[in-house]
């Protein structure tokens, strides 16, 4: 038992970072400014776009909204996308005004199935967001050739897939849109934050204008030092702008957005060859030329497990290891089932991870004692027992 609770996502967070956030304080300019400038060409020459391409905004949620939006989708219009995400994905489309449509995920990757989403195309469909669970890509081809066959716009959220890759091209590259999350459990954090990435001209450029209360300049045009420049409201916007403190993290956290990366996939490796003898389920190994982003390392409690999901979630918590769900299938939130009428069983597959799945640690910041409490830990609840060991407790 451990004496000191292990942070289930909790960052690794080096000097650079800290130097950088307390020369954001020095210098007097916390708002969006030249950091976040730097955060957003470094973060467009990563995924290998122009920087006038991409927008740095508040949220990945903020991110969805604000594309859907730039892009024309709105009351009247159905966005397909997974019942197996956080709530944010869905409250996009919604808070855009438009429908969403649910179509159910494959039961080994965990991700939109492209069959289901053919299904659930209507007259009234305009896009799909596919989101990359866990940071396993999206079959993006068929997804495309769907959206090239409809009409259809695709709106990736990438909020687990910074690193992620298919057939050669970095997820967020494929759609119109690609949204990405900075939240502070994921693999690049600025606390609370998020990027765009257009593929288009006019969509990231309404895009910026949007994410700024709809004002034809940004802070640091409008105050720098080379003298006051006047703003228009050009149309109705909405607060969703980075800011420098947040990128002064985002920064040096994307410099080593590479070295953390190995750091996750030696523990999934780890994790993989630990747990080969439980009654669950591992993740699926990575599809031919692709890359995972080893985001979330999720095991599926098996029906002949020692304990339920929900008792594993309690056991380890006892023990002092922080874990999480990822997730309750959208339709399982009394919210979604009262105005959309969605039931959980309608989408089997989403409905039986999201009750069996457990997420366990995965930061780089994972020490050689964490990965070994949690591999004790996660075997103590799911080995199984001998008929002594059964009587003993």
């Amino acid at each position: 038992m451990r004496d000191d609770f292990l942070v289930f996502g909790a960052p690794l967070i080096g000097d650079e970072e800290i130097r950088e956030v307390v020369s954001s304080l020095e210098s007097g300019w916390l708002g969006t400014g030249p950091k976040v400038a730097r955060f957003e060409a470094d973060f467009a020459a990563y995924k290998g776009v122009s920087e006038k391409h991409v927008a740095a905004v508040n949220s990945c949620t903020a991110a969805l909204h604000v594309s859907m939006v730039a892009s024309g989708i709105g009351p009247g219009d159905e966005v397909i996308t997974t019942p197996l995400t956080f709530a944010a994905t869905v409250n996009a489309i919604v808070h855009a005004g438009a429908t969403p449509v649910l179509a159910d995920v494959d039961p080994l990757t965990m991700n939109i199935d492209p069959e289901a989403v053919a299904a659930a195309i209507t007259p009234r469909t305009r896009a799909i967001m596919p989101v990359h669970f866990a940071g396993r890509s999206c079959d993006m081809q068929s997804l495309c050739a769907l959206a090239e066959r409809h009409d259809l716009m695709i709106i990736e959220d990438c909020a687990h897939a910074i690193e992620t890759e298919y057939h050669g091209r970095r997820a967020g590259t494929w759609g119109d849109f690609g949204c990405f999350s900075f939240y502070v459990t994921k693999n690049v954090i600025t606390g609370e934050g998020g990027m765009i990435v257009a593929r288009n001209d006019e969509h990231i450029a309404r895009a910026k204008v949007l994410a700024l209360h709809g004002m034809s300049k940004d802070a640091w045009r409008r105050f720098s030092d080379e003298g006051h420049k006047h703003y228009f409201v050009v149309e109705c916007g909405f607060k969703y702008n980075m800011m420098d403190l947040q990128a002064a993290l985002g920064i040096h956290q994307l410099a080593r957005v590479e070295q953390n990366w190995r750091l996750r996939e030696a523990i999934w490796n780890r994790y993989q060859e630990a747990f080969a003898d439980l009654p669950a389920s591992r993740p699926a190994p990575s599809e031919p030329d692709t890359r995972h982003a080893y985001h979330l390392y999720t095991l599926l409690v098996g029906d002949d497990a020692p304990l339920s999901r929900d008792e594993m979630l309690d056991e380890m918590t006892r023990q002092s290891i922080g874990v999480g769900v990822h997730y309750l299938s959208i339709p399982e939130h009394p919210y979604y089932q009262e105005r959309f009428g969605w039931r959980p069983e309608e989408y089997p597959n989403a409905m039986r991870i999201g009750r069996r799945t457990i997420s366990l640690p995965l930061s780089p910041k994972l020490s050689e004692r964490d990965i070994d409490d949690v591999i004790a830990a996660t075997r103590s609840c799911l080995a199984p027992r001998t008929a002594a060991s059964a009587a003993g407790a």
